[in-house]
């Protein structure tokens, strides 16, 4: 059976390489040394929970993941979706709220041309 720590090492890597971002950005993005990084991600090293709370959020990484590994992963794209725009800025928010609402009325005329 895994540990948290080897779960949450596992986790932490993956969902890195899975973003593209290297361990030297992660590790800057943090404020921790690339060194310190790399034992969370490969040797077990226990993070503090500051730490731990940076790279969940970093990563948008859903907690369960890490804290109940057992559990089955029911981690949507919408899920990871929401995740995401809670690391947005206001201006950011702006954007994609005006993105989404103009695929809605672009979706709603394409209805309305289909049933006409």
């Amino acid at each position: 059976m895994q540990t948290t720590l080897d779960t949450l090492g596992s986790v932490v890597k993956a969902k890195r390489k899975s973003e593209q971002i290297t361990i030297e950005e992660l590790a800057e993005r943090l404020g921790i040394s690339v060194r310190y990084l790399c034992r969370i991600e490969n040797k077990g090293q226990k993070p503090s929970y500051d730490i731990l709370f940076k790279l969940i959020r970093e990563l948008s990484i859903d907690p369960d993941l890490i804290f109940y590994p057992e559990k089955p992963s029911k981690d949507s794209e919408i899920e990871n979706l929401i995740r995401t725009l809670y690391n947005c800025n206001e201006q950011s928010l702006d954007v994609v709220k005006a993105t989404v609402k103009a695929l809605i009325e672009m979706s709603e005329r394409d209805q309305t041309t289909i049933h006409n």
